[in-house]
C-alpha cells in the first residue's frame, strides 16, 4: 500500500498576530477548522494533534490558514511535528491509551 494514504499524527501549533485581537481568539478560530474537517483530533495546550493522511494534510492547513485569516490574523507562524509509519496507521491512541 501506498504509505501516503496511511493515517499520520500531525501535531500542529498555530502562532496567529494581529493587532488588537486577543490571541486566543486567533487560536480557536484554527482548532475549529480543525473540528469541522472531521478528522480525528486532540486539543492540548500548546498544539492540536490531527489524525489524516499526508496527502490530506495541505488541504487541512490551508483550511487553518483560511479560518485564522477571516478571524483577523494578520501574519501567523505553523508549527508542525509529523509522525508516519510507513507500514501502518499512526494513532492518537497508540501513544495516550495508557494514560486514559
Amino acid at each position: 500500500m501506498n504509505w501516503k494514504k496511511y493515517k499520520i499524527n500531525v501535531a500542529i501549533q498555530v502562532l496567529p498576530e494581529a493587532e488588537g485581537i486577543v490571541k486566543y481568539s486567533l487560536v480557536d478560530a484554527a482548532i475549529e477548522a480543525i473540528q469541522k474537517s472531521g478528522f480525528h483530533y486532540q486539543v492540548c495546550p500548546f498544539e492540536t494533534v490531527v489524525e489524516c493522511t499526508f496527502d490530506e494534510l495541505a488541504g487541512l492547513l490551508g483550511q487553518l490558514h483560511e479560518a485564522c485569516k477571516d478571524a483577523g490574523t494578520e501574519r501567523m507562524i505553523s508549527n508542525l511535528k509529523i509522525q508516519v509509519d510507513f507500514a501502518k496507521d499512526v494513532t492518537i491512541e497508540d501513544k495516550m491509551e495508557k494514560y486514559l
